[in-house]
């Protein structure tokens, strides 16, 4: 794999998770001495796997990292590719009855990172991202924001016109907008929801919609207009988790 291709996962928590989930994706690890101490176990992983290790000054790490939000300690990894979405899935997904989320071309790294975290502190286990070329897929960015709930979320990708009517069989089908769709308390629970949260700047598509079995709002009384998208997805999240 060319260096480009690698990503900089950055602070204790992500970089945790990435030694538990797969520490073979890891190529170098960094740190600043005050964290030697908490890194031991991924140091001997390492060191069995003949791959480097060294402590690094602060502004050693954020020439590695690009950024100064390294939180003292960065691994050079492989990044995990979501993986392609197979409609036989979707009726084993479903039987846990915990929500399935959409991205349908979210395109800011942090907000992907944001939503993943939501999702994982929610209990959702998988994310399907909508094959479009402005969709973000996992980077340095959105490691570092996600704070190890890459490592903890199983993500998939796939056109949503091929794998909307697939999960339909499943699950019901809930998209998002402004102002015309029934609050969350009032979606109908008997079966698990996938949740679809549209782009940024112009929300769900018409041909999204025209998919979707129900449309949600978040009811707000406020002089904003809209939330930011991660901060509706974990508002959403919580409605759909909670009790």
């Amino acid at each position: 794999m060319h260096e480009r291709d690698l990503v900089c996962v950055c602070g204790l928590a992500a970089v945790a998770a990435l030694f538990e989930s797969d520490a073979a994706r890891v190529e170098r690890l960094f740190f600043e001495p005050r964290l030697a101490g908490q890194l031991i176990a991924p140091r001997r992983q390492l060191a069995r796997a003949r791959k480097p290790y060294r402590e690094a000054a602060a502004d050693e790490l954020a020439r590695i990292a690009r950024t100064t939000r390294h939180g003292g300690v960065v691994a050079v990894a492989r990044p995990r590719p979501p993986a392609a979405f197979d409609a036989g899935f979707a009726a084993g997904w479903a039987q846990d009855g915990r929500p399935l989320v959409i991205l349908d071309g979210i395109g800011n790294p942090h907000n992907l990172g944001a939503i993943v975290r939501s999702a994982a502190f929610f209990g959702v286990e998988r994310i399907l991202l909508a094959e479009r070329p402005e969709q973000a897929l996992p980077s340095a960015a959105s490691y570092r924001v996600a704070e190890g709930a890459l490592d903890r979320v199983s993500l998939y990708r796939a056109p949503l016109a091929v794998a909307l009517p697939a999960l339909a069989r499943s699950y019901r089908i809930v998209g998002t907008a402004l102002g015309h769709g029934l609050a969350p308390g009032e979606l109908r629970r008997d079966k698990p929801v996938a949740l679809i949260l549209g782009n940024e700047e112009s929300g769900l598509g018409a041909a999204t919609l025209a998919l979707c079995d129900v449309v949600v709002t978040i009811p707000g009384g406020g002089r904003v207009q809209s939330l930011n998208v991660a901060a509706a997805a974990a508002v959403l999240l919580y409605a759909l988790t909670a009790g």
